[in-house]
């Protein structure tokens, strides 16, 4: 299949952007079925390379490659050794993210390592055509002790595909694994838990919270799993309180504080919705760690949103005490860094407090993303002083 572009529309591929959106393209020939490879070429005839296919989306096309190399077996194994490469400089974990979908120049392919185990998400029909290859070459390449699918999500089933979940080589994971960041221990269960189990891109961010918290009274939350809170907790905190509105994820959190032998009197759980909870009496704290889920999982959500990351932040900053260190985060794709940061400074002036921007915090090395990707970068983080 042949996908040829209108004039003046392929800068942004030979730039390096990893997707051909459909308003970009002129003319179709040979049409074929979504997720097969077809070739892309700019309005002159020029070859561009070539990517998976997804009728009727608006991103047309996924980028495979740059030339006319084909897309086979051999390719797939290329990428995945480059992408181990990467992480090889990677120390003091067993948990981390071996393949980033655009970033790795597989496209809607994730794979997590977890201990001795590996967990894949193939997100569109171009990544599932790919599977097969993408397996084999992790059996070779890694050995590990078995390889677990979480295909799921709202892509996969706008292209027709179901969810596909469970053994892909190997053994099957423990309903727990125990995995080790930092001389942290964490309970992972990637069976069930978000993503594929852990919030792997905020490793770097959990490192800065342990090097911020001696000394400090920490309010962590959206806690999830609690991992913040240990990585505060060994960081020497006072005292960590941690909310989230999920019983099963405070379960576990508890379990991770266990694991780690932390004093019981120094944490204190609590089960409740994080706006609700800002209203009401807020124990004192002089680090606070803010990390939602996306509040837009739709472009169409980025307004409420930006209403969202507003409010939430707005409540924080009329609590925090003078001096407080805030991290505070968003991991909406469809809200951008300058829209959210934007939402963050209303919040500090609506709230009359003097906010010092610190640093902007990102994922580690381990989750790369092709420079000309803006829409890669989902996770946006701000390390935040006020007065």
């Amino acid at each position: 299949m042949r996908v040829t572009l209108k004039p003046g529309r392929d800068f942004s591929v030979r730039a390096g952007h990893p997707w051909v959106f459909s308003g970009a393209i002129a003319t179709v020939a040979d049409e074929a079925p979504a997720g097969s490879v077809v070739a892309v070429v700019a309005a002159d005839g020029a070859l561009l390379g070539s990517g998976t296919w997804h009728p009727g989306k608006s991103i047309a096309v996924r980028m495979l490659t740059r030339d006319a190399r084909p897309v086979d077996a051999a390719l797939v194994r290329e990428r995945l050794a480059a992408a181990l490469a990467l992480r090889a400089s990677l120390s003091g974990t067993d948990a981390m993210r071996l393949v980033n979908g655009e970033g790795d120049r597989l496209p809607g392919v994730i794979v997590d390592r977890y201990a001795d185990f590996l967990v894949c998400q193939f997100l569109t029909a171009g990544a599932d055509a790919l599977k097969a290859w993408v397996v084999a070459a992790l059996v070779e390449l890694i050995v590990p002790r078995g390889v677990y699918e979480r295909s799921e999500g709202s892509v996969r089933t706008s292209e027709g595909l179901e969810r596909s979940c469970g053994v892909l080589a190997g053994e099957e994971p423990p309903a727990e694994l125990v995995i080790v960041e930092g001389g942290r221990r964490y309970v992972v269960d990637v069976r069930h838990g978000q993503k594929t189990g852990f919030f792997l891109d905020q490793r770097p961010n959990r490192d800065l919270t342990a090097t911020l918290a001696a000394g400090r009274r920490v309010m962590n939350l959206f806690a999830y799993s609690g991992a913040f809170a240990v990585a505060a907790a060994r960081g020497g905190a006072v005292h960590v309180t941690s909310v989230d509105s999920s019983a099963a994820a405070l379960a576990q959190a508890e379990t991770a504080w266990r694991l780690n032998e932390l004093p019981a009197d120094g944490a204190t759980f609590v089960r409740a919705d994080v706006f609700t909870y800002l209203r009401g009496d807020v124990p004192a704290a002089d680090l606070w760690i803010v990390d939602p889920p996306p509040f837009a999982r739709r472009r169409a959500d980025r307004e409420r949103a930006r209403a969202g990351y507003k409010d939430v932040n707005l409540r924080v900053f009329r609590v925090a005490a003078p001096g407080a260190v805030v991290l505070t985060f968003s991991c909406s794709q469809h809200v951008d860094a300058e829209e959210w940061e934007a939402a963050v400074a209303a919040a500090a002036a609506d709230a009359g407090r003097f906010c010092q921007l610190l640093a902007r915090l990102g994922p580690g090395i381990d989750h790369p993303q092709a420079l000309a990707h803006t829409e890669g970068r989902y996770l946006k983080g701000l390390l935040l002083r006020l007065e």
